[in-house]
């Protein structure tokens, strides 16, 4: 197709595109990522690239990238951060400078799906007040090759937390635990705007998500966006959990994962207040009860009879039921499993 009508496609509607990447001594998967940025239906008008001080090749495929895709009407700005600020700090200055109504987050070791920015601006076209979509992703491992599981599976994600996204009711199910994966996600301009900046010690995409369910509807699309590799370099990896991972806790501890629940709901309302967000009296107390039981669980005492005990005092005050997966976790903090 000439280029003059692949970019005239692109910017029907007056829709600007922005992917914002992020990189770090990615050399290894790159190329193939980069290639299927360009290999989308639908191009972006900007490519906005935050290298956090790689030593490789990545600069100079980042490079090359730069003049390719200028030849298809492309634009590319690639920084390179004088010290290495993290991932979450560095997709959140890169996110401040992508200038798209619609902004798509993208990891350096990926393969997009030829169709998702397409079929993924459609959905912002049509819903106005949609601020943040995510999607599944078929797992693939270092060589490319199929894992078997989808994103989605490996999230262990209910089709009640699929219902409250797709209801209008992420906040709810948002509260509880992430289920947004960054690589998967486009948020509306005005939505980016009021959630940066991402607070210190709080992860991009859940903050992102959480932010904007405040204020937008925030769903997910039951579809394979892209290929999500899972190799020794991922900053997050994300693979089916085993029984024998619950129960020994080689992914995360419980204990751990309960206190960073904790500290995120209560930079969340920090935040809120920060803001001059008016929260309801009720979904105020919902969230200060939220934080009282994952602090809760986060302090199990290690002794049997400790435990039991405080687990029994949990249980009458019906917050198992409310805020965990009831008879479940109850089991899972009385056997002491993760």
């Amino acid at each position: 197709m000439p280029r003059m009508l692949r970019v005239a496609r692109r910017r029907e509607g007056g829709v600007r595109i922005s992917i914002a990447m992020c990189t770090y001594n990615g050399a290894r998967f790159l190329g193939e990522q980069l290639d299927s940025l360009l290999a989308q239906a639908r191009l972006p008008d900007e490519v906005v690239v935050g290298d956090d001080g790689s030593t490789d090749a990545t600069l100079e495929m980042l490079q090359a990238f730069a003049v390719h895709a200028g030849e298809r009407g492309v634009r590319v700005d690639i920084v390179r951060n004088a010290e290495n600020l993290g991932f979450a700090a560095n997709f959140d200055a890169t996110l401040r400078r992508a200038t798209g109504d619609i902004v798509f987050l993208c990891d350096q070791d990926d393969v997009w799906h030829p169709d998702k920015i397409a079929r993924m601006c459609a959905q912002f076209d049509a819903r106005p007040r949609l601020g943040l979509l995510h999607a599944d992703a078929r797992l693939i491992d270092a060589e490319g090759r199929d894992m078997g599981c989808s994103l989605f599976e490996a999230l262990e994600m209910t089709p009640a937390e699929r219902d409250a996204e797709h209801a209008g009711r992420a906040l709810d199910a948002l509260l509880r635990r992430n289920l947004v994966t960054g690589a998967t996600m486009a948020i509306r301009r005005e939505a980016l705007a009021s959630a940066l900046p991402v607070p210190e010690g709080c992860v991009h995409d859940d903050w992102l998500a959480l932010r904007c369910a405040l204020d937008w509807q925030v769903d997910c699309m039951e579809w394979a966006s892209i290929r999500y590799r899972q190799h020794d370099g991922n900053q997050i990896g994300m693979r089916k959990r085993t029984l024998r991972d619950k129960l020994s806790g080689l992914d995360r501890p419980k204990r751990m994962f309960m206190a960073e629940m904790a500290h995120r709901l209560d930079v969340f309302l920090q935040r809120c207040d920060d803001d001059g967000l008016m929260l309801s009296p009720e979904r105020r107390s919902e969230i200060e009860a939220r934080i009282t039981h994952v602090r809760m669980r986060a302090a199990l005492p290690a002794t049997p009879i400790a435990r039991l005990r405080a687990v029994l005092a949990e249980m009458r005050t019906g917050r198992y039921r409310a805020y965990s997966s009831g008879l479940r976790s109850i089991v899972s903090d009385l056997l002491d499993m993760n």
